[in-house]
């Protein structure tokens, strides 16, 4: 077993004396290296100021214009809910006819005549029906010199 022999209290507070010494010294000498640049940047800080001010505000800016919710995006979503609001009104009122002619050709019996008419051909006994031909596509020559 070893014993170690402690400092005495004036051996302790005169190395503490010591170390504060050093610090004080080097803490002097760091302030005056930074302070040519600290004075520069004090100097300076109302452009520093103004410039990260101007960043932020060409940022914002920009995310709110073109950000992922931005007012680009919000134009065309915009748009394209006016869209899809005439389509529906448009599709209501094709549903609303077609509904009034699917209750007609339940209950009216002068349009299901009608539409057996139109659709089918048909006629009454003693009626004639015309059919006109269809009209002869022009036939177009397969090469330029048959043409000529």
């Amino acid at each position: 077993m070893k014993i170690r022999v402690l400092p005495s209290s004036q051996d302790r507070l005169h190395a503490l004396e010591q170390g504060a010494d050093h610090a004080e010294a080097w803490a002097g000498k760091a302030r005056a290296t930074a302070a040519p640049v600290l004075q520069k940047v004090y100097s300076l800080r109302t452009r520093i100021a103004t410039v990260a001010v101007s960043l932020l505000a060409i940022w914002i800016f920009a995310h709110v214009m073109f950000g992922a919710n931005g007012m680009v995006v919000y134009r065309s979503k915009k748009t394209e809910y006016q869209q899809l609001q005439k389509e529906i009104v448009r599709l209501r009122n094709d549903n609303a006819e077609y509904s009034t002619q699917i209750e007609q050709l339940k209950t009216d019996p002068k349009r299901i005549e009608k539409e057996a008419r139109e659709q089918f051909h048909y006629a009454r006994p003693g009626e004639v029906i015309y059919v006109a031909p269809e009209p002869a596509t022009p036939t177009r020559p397969e090469t330029h010199s048959a043409s000529k």
